[in-house]
This record gives structure tokens, sequence and C-alpha cells, in this order.
């Protein structure tokens, strides 16, 4: 039986991207997840989310491993990046595209520069 913390670190370690969210990229269950995944779609990033309240040992779990309190919760290449309030930032700021640049994740830049557009 796979735990919980080791089933985490399979998907981190199997997927570039990976967001741990409430509810599906399709249909997000919570605004924070929804923002988030909004981001990354437009942003043309391709990840793996894990819906965590599909599993309960997983939504715990995720805290755990991460020792942060709050879903959701974006990986990228195996490390945390942060919760909705931190990507958001990232994003922003442009912070998000050097992390995806140093670590080969492809995204489009010009989908980017438009959030940050939108939002300055």
């Amino acid at each position: 039986m796979t735990t919980p913390a080791e089933q985490i670190q399979a998907d981190i370690s199997a997927n570039d991207v990976v967001f741990f969210m409430k509810g599906t990229s399709e249909a997000p269950q919570c605004g924070f997840s929804s923002r988030i995944a909004g981001v990354l779609n437009f942003m043309g990033i391709e990840y793996k989310d894990i819906n965590v309240l599909a599993d309960e040992g997983i939504r715990q779990g995720i805290k755990d491993f991460s020792d942060w309190p709050t879903i959701p919760q974006l990986y990228v290449k195996g490390e945390f990046v942060g919760g909705c309030d931190i990507v958001t930032e990232m994003v922003l700021s442009g912070e998000l595209d050097t992390l995806l640049e140093e670590n080969g994740v492809a995204f489009s830049k010009e989908a980017a520069d438009k959030v940050r557009e939108a939002n300055a």
C-alpha cells in the first residue's frame, strides 16, 4: 500500500509541473484553484492536476509534505513553488517565467505578458 507521501513524491517526480487543487483543471472547486488553473491553462503550461477533494489522504498529505497549510499548491520540477498568492505574485513579477525557463518548462511568453498587462 502506497502512503500519501509516497504517492505525492511519485507524482511530483514524474511530472514537470504538478498542481494540487480543489477540483480539476476543467472544473475547479474553489476560487484560488480556479485562478491558478486559469493562468496555467492560459499560459499553455502542461501540468498534472491532482484533485485533493477526491482523496482525504492526499488532501492532508500534501499539507504535511510541503509544510504549507493551504491548498492549492504548485510544484515545478519537484520543488514547491507556493499557493495562490505566491504564484499570482510570481506571474505578475515575471518570476514564474524565469522559474519555468530555468527548468525547461514550455509556456507562452506572449500569454504571460498579456496576464501582466491586464493586471498592470
